[in-house]
């Protein structure tokens, strides 16, 4: 009996601990990104310096590649879109922005791949597992050759998110409604840094500042991503096994719901994969499981908007809106069209067949998609 009560203060301890390792890690994602954004800023000299800074990204092509690239070496697109948001506050066009959330969609996948890549011994296993790791793969494919032409020519996601941002950030003020504590609590901080890094010359100084809060959104994501799954993942797990299988709506907002709890679409989907390669569902009890796993993803990039404060703020949170509106929409006409709907699962069945058939395929599409292609293209055409 009293190891048994000695053991509860100390699970409420813990827990208690747990939270507040996590307050500290939601502020240090604002702390971050207020530093990339000011960086930016420090670094290009203001709006006419940003423009020739970002030149690079110019064309769509190549932010989408970057975007699939950085997200495939850091395996988060949580991160990449955090840095984003960042870079947006710090003087990056909305225009070049987009294609680059679009590439973190797909860069995001090869997580989920790599897991489905255990089940290699058995071949039942794996082509099960592969298939219903591949079918994000192919989802994302498919948004981005559906929507990045129409960006491109129209700018459907720019002009919506325009109008949705107005309507929370104050167009004449540039702060953001309900959210003005921020400022207060990120602003000395980042100028203390900045201080601490005057010693430096000023183009290194700014440099420094984007390299840290580079380096800290990285390390808060990955630190919350831990929290969370140990306060979260058997809630997680339950959600998990009474919503698949339930029909597509239950399956999409319990994949939304999970990735909200764990802050990761990568573990959201990988969780989800071993339990395809084992039997318990198949890829295509899976599928709408995971295109919720992409709307909920969606939240980081939300809160890393709501630290930007003065002329960047309605663009952060723009970039940030555009985010949840092209995964949302992506899962309405893609998974709402019977044709389209089919697509992805019939060609990740096709390669799973393939990989299996011979494995070194299967490692040979992994790097080949998320490395060779997009690394060799910007290159290229940088």
């Amino acid at each position: 009996m009293g190891v048994a009560e000695s053991s509860v203060p100390t699970s409420k301890q813990s827990a208690i601990l747990h939270w507040i390792a996590l307050l500290i890690c939601i502020y240090a994602i604002l702390l971050s990104v207020g530093m990339v954004g000011s960086g930016f800023k420090w670094v290009s000299g203001g709006s006419e310096g940003a423009k020739e800074l970002f030149s690079f990204a110019t064309n769509p092509f190549m932010g989408l590649l970057i975007g699939i690239l950085a997200t495939a070496l850091v395996q988060s697109s949580s991160t990449v879109t955090s840095v984003i948001v960042g870079l947006v506050a710090g003087g990056l066009p909305i225009s070049a922005a987009i294609p680059m959330v679009m590439g973190a969609n797909i860069g995001t996948t090869i997580t989920n791949t790599l897991v489905s890549l255990g089940h290699v011994r058995q071949k039942d296993e794996f082509r099960a597992a592969f298939t219903a790791a591949t079918v994000h793969d192919f989802f994302n494919l498919i948004c981005v050759v559906l929507f990045l032409p129409l960006e491109i020519m129209f700018g459907i996601f720019e002009k919506a998110s325009a109008w949705l941002a107005n309507l929370l950030v104050g167009a004449d003020s540039m702060s953001i409604k309900g959210f003005n504590f921020i400022k207060p609590i990120t602003k000395p901080v980042i100028s203390e840094v900045k201080e601490l890094l005057l010693f430096l010359p000023e183009k290194a100084a700014a440099i420094t500042l984007i390299v840290m809060g580079v380096v800290l959104i990285f390390v808060a994501i990955t630190v919350i991503g831990r929290i969370l799954r140990r306060l979260m993942v058997g809630r997680a797990k339950r959600i998990l096994h009474n919503a698949i299988g339930r029909g597509p709506v239950s399956g999409i907002s319990s994949g939304m719901l999970v990735t909200v709890l764990v802050q990761s679409s990568s573990t959201t989907t990988s969780l989800a994969v071993p339990l395809v390669g084992s039997g318990v569902f198949t890829p295509r009890d899976i599928y709408p499981f995971t295109l919720g796993a992409n709307i909920g993803t969606t939240i980081t990039a939300l809160l890393a908007a709501t630290a930007v404060s003065g002329v960047g703020a309605i663009f952060a949170m723009q970039i940030a809106i555009v985010h949840l509106l092209y995964n949302m929409i992506g899962v309405i006409v893609v998974y709402g069209i019977p044709f389209l709907r089919e697509i992805p699962l019939n060609a990740a069945e096709k390669l799973a067949d393939v990989a299996t058939k011979r494995h070194s395929l299967a490692a040979l599409y992994v790097v080949t998609v998320f490395f060779v292609i997009p690394g060799m293209f910007v290159f290229v055409m940088s």
